[in-house]
């Protein structure tokens, strides 16, 4: 099951950690936040604007990775999954990108009930990520990938970096494992 919110839409928050609850159920043991993105490229960015965010909150219950300062590119998820499930072998995976979407599309936030696959919207094949996905369609797909690199305003990654840092935080608290 697939879930959308417009970052606008003032219970857009609320509505992601419901999808989130939803798609993930009871856990074992704290979640694991996977921040895939670049910090090059202003399209790229939600992952570890994301990231940094809920590493600031310090009120999370779960492990956050991939950060401004540290960021896991869509290259490297090859690598930091099995990295993921190696460390955290109890752990569900949240996994956080941008992405690419129809012009109608964008600003929504989705929760989709599935891995998520990286680099899908320049058409890289890359291995798939994760136990949900949280993606946010920063900008019109387009034959040039330029338009999510350069076209993309801040104000749009950084609110919807919030809304998904909210959701995440009240969902890992809401669900803390003791």
């Amino acid at each position: 099951m697939d879930y959308a919110f417009h970052f606008y839409n003032a219970l857009a928050e609320t509505g992601v950690m419901m999808a989130l609850n939803r798609c993930l159920g009871e856990l074992t043991a704290p979640p694991v936040i996977l921040c895939i993105g670049s910090d090059l490229a202003v399209g790229d960015s939600l992952g570890p604007v994301t990231g940094t965010m809920l590493r600031s909150r310090g009120e999370l219950f779960g492990y956050v990775y991939g950060t401004l300062k540290n960021p896991v590119t869509a290259k490297e998820v090859k690598y930091v999954d099995g990295f993921l499930r190696k460390t955290h072998p109890e752990s569900k995976i949240i996994a956080v990108d941008a992405a690419v979407g129809e012009e109608c599309d964008v600003g929504l936030i989705k929760v989709i009930d599935a891995p998520l696959k990286p680099g899908s919207g320049a058409n890289k094949r890359l291995g798939r990520v994760g136990d949900v996905s949280v993606l946010g369609v920063v900008a019109k797909k387009s034959a040039f990938a330029y338009s999510l690199m350069n076209l993309t305003r801040l104000n749009v990654v950084y609110s919807m970096a919030e809304i998904i840092t909210g959701a995440i935080s009240s969902f890992t608290l809401q669900r803390a494992v003791v």
